[in-house]
């Protein structure tokens, strides 16, 4: 059997602080045999604390996970990029060198981090719900299909 040639993926959003790195330790978790995975960011912006929480509350392994600017993949290609933006009032970023471009909107985590009136749990409850719609989301597109010499 021969190896897999693992496409590549490319998840974009404004900070690079919460959904692209939940995105990116996700499905680096699920299925890191079938992808290499990066993410990136417009204004990269340190990860927010809350989401490598959450996703260490899963399993998983948040330590190759860095901020970073979308100039870092510049004029690379990418088979999949994947905007994350969510809200009216963002300017999602678009990145050109890719067989496909996705855009996929989240909520922003940010918003919940920054509310005062919630309560530290109440924030990672807003995390953990942000962080399942994204691997429920990753779970179907990006789900891998067996190869006809493993049927």
């Amino acid at each position: 059997m021969s190896p897999i040639q693992r496409k590549k993926v490319l998840f974009i959003c404004n900070a690079n602080a919460g959904r692209s790195q939940l995105a990116e330790g996700i499905l680096r978790h699920l299925y890191k045999d079938h992808y290499q995975v990066k993410s990136a960011g417009l204004d990269p912006r340190p990860i927010n604390p809350l989401t490598l929480q959450v996703l260490q509350e899963v399993g998983v392994d948040t330590s190759p996970l860095k901020s970073k600017g979308l100039e870092k993949y510049e004029g690379q290609y990418f088979d999949r990029v994947v905007s994350l933006c969510g809200g009216e009032d963002e300017d999602c970023p678009v990145f050109l060198t890719a067989a496909l471009f996705i855009h996929q909107g989240f909520p922003d985590p940010r918003a919940i981090s920054i509310n005062e009136d919630l309560t530290l749990e109440e924030k990672l409850e807003g995390f953990r719900r942000i962080r399942d719609q994204i691997q429920d989301w990753i779970e179907v597109q990006f789900k891998p299909v067996p190869r006809k010499d493993q049927i």
